[in-house]
């Protein structure tokens, strides 16, 4: 029986949610790479879910802008890229917007679901690594730390304008990498290790490298980011959201939860907001998994 529901929503983003919500007790938002969508990491996403049943896993896809690298075609992007040399690497127009975006998404899950940080990973690709280092490092000092931020084949853009903030130094940071690259080099990977760790003060970041490895993910380096993952984030039912009660959703939100927690077929039939209701609890109350034990 899978773990987890699988929803998309009008703007592209993939999102797996635990089969019963009220298990969340983390989330892990993963950023494609340049030219990619959300689709490009359902699959890893997928794998990861199994291992970590109580994790919600977001994959949102980025805006389409057109990219200088690539001779100015329009592709979803998270910035522009003009080059991959150092310099060029310092020019990355819309960083700021799709940081603003990934904040937000972080702060939906603390303010909306009542989880800490410290639960919650930002992990990418390329680009979306990137991006994610960009942003996890520099969120407001307020809400404390993230549990943990990973790159893959990534890098750190426009080094010049990261500036971590107090207090988050010592988010834990995997960054896997492949020793024969030729799209993000080694040496762009070891630059933004030295970078953050030498000049922006980070503590603790685990550069991983893999021979062989092109600019792409092998079954050992997402083995060891779900390692990081069950290090970083591990099981803990203190940490569950907090949901809304059933009683207080309309009849469309009741609707949407029992999709996704794969209730479909129990609630044909019914038409009462009281019906939808009494499903709900019933299954977040773990009533009907006795229910059908029993059958």
């Amino acid at each position: 029986m899978s773990t987890h529901s699988q929803t998309r929503s009008g703007d592209g983003t993939v999102t797996l949610t635990p089969v019963n919500e009220s298990a969340q007790s983390a989330t892990v938002i993963i950023c494609h790479g340049l030219g990619d969508t959300a689709d490009g990491f359902v699959d890893v996403a997928a794998r990861l879910s199994s291992s970590l049943p109580y994790a919600k896993f977001v994959l949102p896809t980025a805006p389409t802008r057109r990219v200088t690298m690539n001779m100015g075609m329009a592709m979803p992007s998270w910035y522009d890229i003009v080059g991959l040399d150092r310099r060029s690497n310092e020019m990355c127009d819309g960083i700021e917007e799709s940081r603003s975006r990934l904040a937000a998404m972080v702060d939906d899950e603390t303010s909306a679901r009542g989880l800490p940080r410290r639960r919650i990973v930002l992990a990418g690709f390329s680009q979306g690594g990137g991006l994610s280092l960009y942003t996890g490092m520099q969120l407001s000092p307020e809400g404390g730390r993230l549990g943990g931020i990973a790159l893959l084949s990534g890098y750190l853009p426009h080094s010049s304008g990261f500036v971590v903030s107090p207090g988050l130094e010592g988010t834990p940071i995997f960054h896997g990498h492949g020793e024969s690259d030729p799209l993000v080099r080694l040496e762009a990977a070891n630059d933004s290790r030295d970078v953050v760790t030498s000049i922006k003060g980070g503590t603790d970041y685990r550069l991983v490298t893999y021979p062989n490895l092109a600019h792409s993910v092998s079954p050992e380096e997402v083995s060891d980011l779900l390692a990081f993952l069950r290090e970083v984030i591990p099981p803990d039912d203190s940490c569950k959201v907090k949901l809304k009660d059933p009683g207080d959703m309309s009849v469309r939100e009741l609707k949407d939860a029992i999709v996704r927690a794969g209730l479909g077929r129990m609630a044909v039939g019914l038409a009462e907001k009281s019906e939808f209701v009494d499903l709900l609890r019933r299954h977040r109350d773990g009533k009907l998994r006795e229910l059908r034990r029993a059958e």
